[in-house]
């Protein structure tokens, strides 16, 4: 009896130290997070404070995503034998130097800079912090530890970009990247005392880069760049639609954002939980339920209640499939975690950049009304998701049929 109550005291520091570790990474998910969403509020007075135009600080998102989707792999080959605690704790100090940087920068070059050396760290992080999240937890509950991490990406849509923004529109645009770095020197503290030492990767770095010849990793990110793109195809120009289309006035646009962001949240959660149940079955389910509200949201953005419903369903089908889509990466590419995860955050970003472009072409040329047209654009690039997810599930199939 005596030994059975050491060992569930045991399971419960056990449990008890994970989840603080975890929250430790979401913390640094959301400084992360915060600094990538929060220049888009204060393009105005960075434009004005730097004296450059409104298109040319919009190259700031730009020069972030690149840096995101092209940094990401180069740093996790260099880093590739570094034990995993110490190369959060690297990433992180960059991270801190990169937005320390921005909110010094005596001109528009100078910002630029620092917001690629920030971006740096951010594919990094977020593979190699769901390779540690994943394996702080039994094989059963991944997903959903990857979920939590992720929650702070959720959690700075809904609290970090409305309050930088407020900081940067009262007190100048700099106060919000001091406020990230602090931010950021707290997740370093968290990951210095709570995440435990994780061993680096044990296969060389030529045995990682030969798991990403197989089609199934191909196929893989295929998804997530389609199967998320179609996110950002609609999100990327959700002010306008609120606005032109719905009606709304500009300044309710932060507060309907709030509701978006909770649905975020709630479908983040979820869709951990929906993940380690059945993953690819309750990914493609998602990815469905994504699409259909998609084109229901090209229905019903002329009237504001529906709109409303709409966005919330809207925000819990798009962050339901990130714990799904990364844990098959994860489970997909086993003898190349940190490598693969890291190229899946690229893919989740080059999806971003690939919808936003997308949209915008639609919106330029007026094709099917322009502005209307963009959430059945958002549709069908998450359909083409739907198909290399259906491709994937054949691919695993096939796989066990094999090994059976």
């Amino acid at each position: 009896m005596g030994s059975h109550s050491v060992e569930n005291q045991s399971i419960a520091a056990l449990n008890k130290g994970s989840t603080l570790a975890l929250y430790a990474l979401t913390v640094g998910a959301f400084a992360i997070g915060m600094t990538e969403f929060v220049i888009m509020g204060l393009l105005p007075e960075v434009a004005a404070d730097l004296q450059v135009s409104i298109p040319a600080a919009g190259l700031l998102i730009t020069g972030y995503a690149l840096g995101v989707a092209l940094g990401a792999p180069f740093i996790t080959m260099a880093t590739h034998k570094m034990q995993r605690k110490t190369l959060l704790l690297l990433l992180m100090a960059i991270f801190i130097a990169g937005n320390a940087l921005a909110a010094l920068a005596p001109d528009y070059t100078v910002l630029m800079v620092a917001r690629i050396v920030a971006a740096l760290t951010h594919g990094s992080f977020f593979g190699v912090g769901s390779v540690v999240a994943a394996d702080l937890v039994p094989k059963e509950k991944r997903a959903g530890a990857i979920a939590i991490m992720f929650t702070g990406l959720t959690l700075a849509n809904i609290l970090g970009v409305p309050i930088g923004t407020f900081l940067g529109q009262a007190y100048g645009w700099r106060s919000t990247f001091w406020a990230i770095t602090a931010i950021g020197f707290v997740a370093l503290l968290g990951v210095i005392l709570l995440v435990p030492k994780v061993k680096a990767a044990q296969s060389s770095l030529k045995q990682e880069l030969g798991v990403l010849r197989r089609p199934t990793v191909h196929v893989a990110l295929l998804m997530t760049v389609f199967g998320f793109g179609g996110v950002f195809t609609a999100f990327t120009y959700i002010t306008p639609i609120l606005v032109d289309i719905t009606g709304f006035s500009p300044g309710s646009v932060s507060y309907i954002l709030v509701l978006f962001g909770l649905g975020i949240t709630i479908g983040n959660i979820y869709g951990g939980k929906l993940a380690d149940r059945k993953l690819l079955p309750s990914l493609m389910g998602i990815l469905v339920l994504l699409a259909a509200v998609l084109t229901l949201f090209g229905l019903t953005d002329h009237h504001k209640i529906l709109t409303l419903i709409t966005l919330f369903i809207l925000g819990i089908a798009s962050f339901g499939s990130v714990p799904g889509l990364q844990l098959h990466m994860l489970n997909t590419a086993k003898e190349a975690p940190t490598l693969a995860s890291t190229l899946n955050i690229a893919a989740f970003n080059l999806g971003n950049a690939l919808g936003a472009y997308l949209g915008g072409v639609v919106i330029d040329m007026q094709l099917g009304g322009g502005l209307r047209a963009v959430p059945y654009t958002a549709a069908l690039v998450t359909v083409v998701g739907i198909l290399f997810t259906l491709w994937g599930i054949r691919q695993h199939k096939d796989a066990s049929k094999v090994i059976s």
